[in-house]
């Protein structure tokens, strides 16, 4: 299980693009036409075999539009996680009092994807997305030739999350009980995953419970963040953009 993909909502989709590609010297990739039927339209970027997707509420009442006036404006909206095995994890969820609200699945050019989104009320701080990819190397929802699209001068991969609440403890429980996984020992609050891990910290800004930042392995910290002044998007001796900060490690 590790994390695969970070999702920010926002109703300035190509603007946020343009500043992320920018800030990391990344690469736009595919948009998903299917996501119209949602309401949505799309973009993603990879960021080595992981993605950043911005999602854009282009019809009212979508479950990202009442999230981006939820939370007074863009910000992290889903955390999609990569699983070994759906079959069991599917069936791990439904023995739980925790709600699947989507049941998806793709096949196209050889690749079967297969998706669950769990209640975000019941998980609390974002949509969690469990996910599975058959063959394993691929990632339906970037398309299938993102692997050209791949720039690694700047930043290698998304390795973590960090979810902010007035209660952290009562939140990463919950998390706890929608992965199967228990937090590592310790005085941090901290779910480890493969070459990731999901975070929870004690915050209150007026946003309400939710993604307080991303965590990227960086490989030049210098000229990001020399590229973050230069985007507007260095605030507080922090890299701010999208709604979320953004931390380099």
């Amino acid at each position: 299980m590790r994390l695969r993909q970070l999702v920010f909502v926002s109703k300035e989709r190509d603007e946020l693009s343009r500043k992320i590609c920018n800030i990391f010297d990344l690469k736009e990739t595919f948009h998903d036409p299917g996501l119209i039927n949602f309401g949505l339209e799309n973009v993603l970027i990879p960021l080595n075999d992981t993605f950043f997707e911005i999602v854009m509420p282009v019809k009212e009442n979508t479950t990202a539009e009442r999230f981006f006036d939820k939370r007074g404006g863009e910000g992290g909206y889903m955390i999609i996680v990569d699983v070994e095995n759906f079959e069991s994890e599917n069936e791990r969820v439904k023995k739980t009092d925790i709600e699947i609200v989507w049941n998806g699945e793709r096949n196209e050019e050889g690749i079967h994807a297969r998706t669950i989104h769990l209640h975000p009320r019941q998980v609390g701080g974002a949509i969690l997305s469990l996910d599975k990819m058959i063959p394993d190397e691929a990632w339906l929802w970037a398309g299938t030739s993102w692997k050209k699209d791949i720039n690694k001068s700047l930043v290698n991969c998304l390795s973590g999350v960090i979810l902010q609440s007035t209660d952290p403890e009562i939140l990463c429980s919950k998390w706890e009980k929608a992965l199967g996984k228990e937090r590592a020992i310790g005085d941090e609050l901290t779910i480890p995953l493969k070459e990731s891990n999901i975070s929870f910290i004690q915050k209150d800004d007026g946003r309400g419970e939710g993604i307080y930042a991303f965590v990227l392995k960086a490989l030049d910290k210098e000229k990001i963040i020399e590229n973050a002044k230069k985007n507007d998007a260095w605030k507080d001796e922090e890299i701010y953009v999208g709604g979320v900060r953004i931390i380099l490690e």
